[in-house]
């Protein structure tokens, strides 16, 4: 019975309080499944595999929302699941079972699969392995708002729109843009106003039948267009198809077999982050991170890729050259400085600019892929791209006209500052490593860029190093006026990170022996170290949040750094207790892990806990874990001075290890560990001499 009488309804709008508007808040995805193959990603936020358009559920391509909700019914019931797993970075499989009927006691009959890819394509498969044969009505609900990504990501998703019967499926379409989901085989019925289609299955016993969706989008585009056949925009073209991987495909084997896992989940992560140029497509670079920064992130792409260095320089060649073509090529002020948009630098200091970053790190990556082997004429072609960073960077310690902020240091962001410990250790290191580039392809200006790294070697002692009675510590950041910030930061781990030259040498620190072998202590302290990498500030410190961005969460990216420029400066034991540390927080994140997570202190029962905004995958933490691995068997290349050493980290905290698939010098590398931590070259390129 349905009630005749008159319903109440709510007052008139113009009566009531209009409802507030929702701000933006980043929707939580630290548990979601998210299958990506850069411009698409699929995110299932539930382990039943079932899509309902909650926070950021669905498909999306090109930074849209394809589908928001898919959500399965077979004989009127969702199937129980079981299981919910990736299967690479772009696939992952949800497993659910039904009783039938049929079914004598509690074993249930019917197992149901469901095989999605970040692409949009779903396959669904039931298996029969019940002794009759079953006739099963299947359903699927399906809708989508067809919003933008960032949409999604900050809680504003648009309503649900509706759906009109399209081919062997549905269809949704605004004035800008149109999704559809065709099926194989055709649905049997297709209600285009409850968004839904439907199957009648017969599967004899033993037998399986399945139902492939694929899910599609493009631009509505106008009228003469669309006559000429052509709905898929320019950029859309550009990015059609996966591009190849620039990296070799390396493998580790070792006796903690954990590690070898770590390092092929974090390349696949990364193939999945790749994206191309769509200026020159035949150029591809590394996106930051899923969900929330599917672009080019200049300082990050180029972090990743100085990392991915011993498994080719063709992703640092491609994320250079893409860089190149935004650089400031005009005169003026900024001319040689590479754009990029501010970055949220904590609670404790104004946002650093991203661009200034990568100014710093270009020289330096190009410096070192030439060392690795970098061809001479791809360093030619970018070489005076690296000249104008390096113009910009000794521009950039004039103090401007009418400031009284003090030259000789690199400000950030601002040309008044303030300058920080970080900026300062990028600087210096572009400006030796710059010099050697320009000394190694007979151009002039080495000798000026030593001078001027001299230079900010004293004043960086003068003002940034802070004496206490523990041994000292390095200033996080320096105001304007010279007034040094005094907290302890992960970030002093740049300060030992000193990029290398020829010969297998490494270049002069900001700090002299006895301040580096301070900072080493300092980042292997319960300060900074809390067994599962290292905190982003002291857990002392004034403000101190282990869920703080930058003001005490374990960023992946600098505990890989200090890891490895620890093992480079002799500090293997401190190194190594990194590395095992972030060794045991990829085990409990499934080896894929997150671009940051908490930084409480590890205790015998706990475990490292996700940001709830962290990326995932991030390319700086995918790249990081491959640093991280790869600096237990310390390769130094010289390609152009024809020599190779290998320095393992003694005490072979992982146990022996073996690495192939490595590229030096455009071929074939690779390097076995004993358990007693000596290195032996087992495949190398024809010409190197061979040392330890």
């Amino acid at each position: 019975m349905f009630p005749t009488t008159p319903q109440a309804h709510p007052a008139p709008a113009r009566q009531r309080a209009a409802p507030s508007p929702r701000s933006p808040e980043p929707q939580p995805v630290h548990a979601a499944l998210i299958c990506v193959a850069l411009p698409a990603l699929a995110i299932s936020s539930t382990a039943d595999g079932q899509l309902t358009g909650r926070g950021m559920e669905g498909f999306y391509r090109s930074g849209r929302r394809v589908l928001a909700r898919c959500a399965l019914r077979v004989a009127g019931a969702q199937p129980l699941t079981v299981q919910a797993r990736p299967l690479a970075a772009d696939r992952a499989r949800f497993t659910g079972t039904l009783r039938t009927p049929h079914d004598p006691g509690p074993d249930p009959g019917l197992l149901v699969e469901r095989l999605r890819t970040a692409d949009g394509t779903e396959r669904i498969t039931l298996h029969n392995h019940t002794r009759r044969a079953l006739r099963l009505p299947l359903e699927i609900t399906f809708a989508t708002d067809l919003a933008e990504l960032g949409a999604v990501a900050g809680g504003l998703p648009g309503p649900d729109l509706p759906a009109s019967v399209h081919d062997a499926g549905l269809r949704w379409a605004t004035d800008t843009a149109h999704a559809t989901v065709t099926a194989d085989p055709p649905p049997d019925d297709a209600l285009a106003a409850a968004g839904l289609l439907r199957w009648g299955l017969h599967v004899p016993p033993g037998a399986h039948r399945t139902i492939e969706l694929r899910i599609r989008s493009g631009t509505t585009a106008p009228a003469p267009s669309a006559a000429r056949g052509s709905a898929v925009p320019a950029s859309a073209k550009a990015n059609a198809g996966r591009p190849p991987r620039p990296w070799s495909a390396a493998r580790l084997q070792c006796e903690d077999s954990r590690a070898g896992t770590l390092l092929a989940t974090a390349l696949d992560d990364l193939s999945g982050l790749l994206i191309r140029d769509p200026a020159v497509p035949a150029d591809a670079c590394l996106a930051a991170g899923v969900p929330w920064r599917c672009t080019l992130a200049p300082a990050e792409s180029l972090s990743a890729a100085r990392m991915l260095l011993p498994l080719g320089t063709g992703l640092a060649a491609s994320t250079l050259r893409v860089l190149a073509r935004t650089q400031h090529a005009d005169p003026g002020p900024e001319f040689g400085r590479i754009p990029g948009p501010l970055r949220d630098a904590g609670p404790h200091s104004p946002p650093s600019c991203t661009g200034i970053e990568a100014t710093l790190l270009f020289p330096t990556v190009l410096a070192e892929a030439r060392r690795w082997g970098l061809p001479a004429p791809e360093v030619e072609r970018l070489l005076p791209a690296a000249e104008r960073c390096l113009t910009w960077l000794c521009r950039a310690t004039e103090p401007a006209a009418g400031s009284p902020a003090p030259g000789g240091c690199v400000p950030d962001p601002a040309p008044t500052g303030p300058y920080r410990c970080e900026t300062q250790a990028h600087a210096h290191r572009a400006a030796l490593l710059g010099a050697d580039l320009l000394d190694g392809c007979n151009r002039p200006g080495g000798d000026a860029l030593r001078e001027w790294a001299a230079a900010l070697r004293r004043r960086f002692r003068d003002g940034f190093w802070i004496d206490d009675a523990g041994g000292g510590r390095p200033a996080a950041l320096c105001a304007p006026d010279g007034r040094p910030l005094t907290r302890l930061v992960a970030g002093a781990a740049h300060l030992l990170d000193t990029g290398l030259l020829g010969a297998g040498t490494f270049a002069p620190g900001l700090l002299d022996g006895t301040r580096a072998d301070q900072v080493a202590r300092l980042l292997n302290s319960p300060a900074l170290d809390t067994g599962w990498g290292l905190r982003g500030l002291g857990g002392k410190e004034d403000g101190y949040n282990p869920f703080g961005h930058r003001s005490g969460a374990v960023r992946v990216q600098e505990t890989a750094v200090a890891a490895s420029a620890l093992a480079a400066a002799g500090h293997e034991a401190a190194a190594a207790s990194l590395i095992r540390g972030l060794l045991d927080a990829a085990e409990t994140f499934g080896y894929r892990l997150p671009e940051m997570y908490s930084g409480q202190q590890r205790t015998g029962d706990g475990a490292p806990v996700a940001h709830p905004t962290a990326c995932r995958p991030a390319a700086v933490a995918a790249a990081g874990a491959v640093h991280a691995l790869v600096a237990l068997a310390g390769i130094r290349p010289d390609v152009p001075g024809g020599t190779l050493s290998v320095r393992p980290v003694t005490g072979t905290p992982l146990g022996a290890l073996h690495l192939t698939g490595l590229t030096v010098a455009e071929r074939p590398f690779a390097v076995h560990v004993s358990g007693r931590g000596l290195g032996m070259v087992e495949e190398a390129a024809d010409g190197l001499q061979l040392g330890a």
